[in-house]
């Protein structure tokens, strides 16, 4: 850490999430906006002299007429997380790290690897890891007039209630390996405001050709599926299978290879 320390840092702020107390520092005053905008949705500003996590962020994007290979880099701690020559992609990876990681560690709250949208005053999850396809089925959603809540991550408070947790939704495409940040007003979303209670479960991946002939779980499979996407499963065991429970108390849990996006929405609006 000391080495990381003499480095010099120009500019940077203290803030909690979800009961992390998180700092940054940048080298470059200038970058620091570029990095507010990825922290986690609801996060407030502090000043806290001790943070539980230390981000250094090192902005080295060379111009474009320069013949200097300069790298980007973001540090968690004394961990480096990244190093990239484009400074976009390391704000990615430094975003991503740092929203797992409130993840993780979050106090209070349960976090699943889920989509989320909510319909009809309840909420509809959609539990899967990256490339699982749950961003592209909760943006066909949205557009069929579901309210945006997450595609990444459902908050579950210790009632079992979701709350909305609004961040860009990650696009993928097949001219780029890395997803596209569409801001939810981009696709003509609503985004939702209030904590809800989960109606319906979908645990579901993308099959070619495949047809939507779901099978319907029992609430103690549906409760192993949530568990396998918590963050926090390990670290925080006790609180996960508090929460889970209460989160399943009166949804219903279907489960099911789909095809295109596109054509199961009618039938989970249904």
């Amino acid at each position: 850490m000391a080495k990381i320390d003499r480095l010099g840092w120009a500019d940077g702020m203290s803030f909690t999430a979800y009961g992390v107390r998180v700092g940054v520092r940048v080298n470059e005053p200038a970058i620091i906006r570029d990095v507010i905008a990825r922290f986690p949705p609801g996060s407030k500003p502090a000043s806290f002299r001790v943070v539980d996590h230390l981000y250094s962020i090192i902005f080295g994007e060379a111009k474009t007429d320069s013949k200097v290979r300069r790298l980007s880099l973001a540090y968690w701690n004394i961990l480096r997380i990244s190093r990239s020559r484009k400074f976009a992609e390391m704000l990615d990876a430094f975003e991503s790290h740092l929203q797992l990681t409130v993840a993780e560690h979050a106090r209070r709250r349960v976090f699943v690897h889920a989509g989320v949208v909510g319909w009809k005053d309840r909420a509809i999850l959609i539990p899967g890891l990256s490339h699982s396809g749950k961003t592209t089925l909760v943006e066909r959603l949205i557009r069929a007039g579901a309210t945006y809540y997450s595609d990444e991550y459902a908050v579950l408070d210790e009632r079992g209630r979701v709350h909305p947790y609004p961040r860009p939704l990650g696009m993928r495409s097949a001219e780029s390996t890395n997803p596209k940040r569409v801001l939810p007003e981009e696709i003509g979303a609503e985004v939702g405001l209030k904590p809800l209670r989960v109606g319906l479960v979908i645990s579901t991946r993308y099959k070619d050709e495949a047809r939507w002939r779901p099978r319907r779980l029992t609430r103690g499979k549906g409760v192993l599926e949530l568990m396998a996407n918590t963050v926090a499963a390990r670290s925080q065991p006790e609180l996960a299978l508090t929460v889970l429970p209460k989160t399943l108390e009166s949804a219903r849990i279907l489960k099911g290879v789909r095809g295109e996006a596109g054509e199961v929405v009618d039938s989970i609006l249904d």
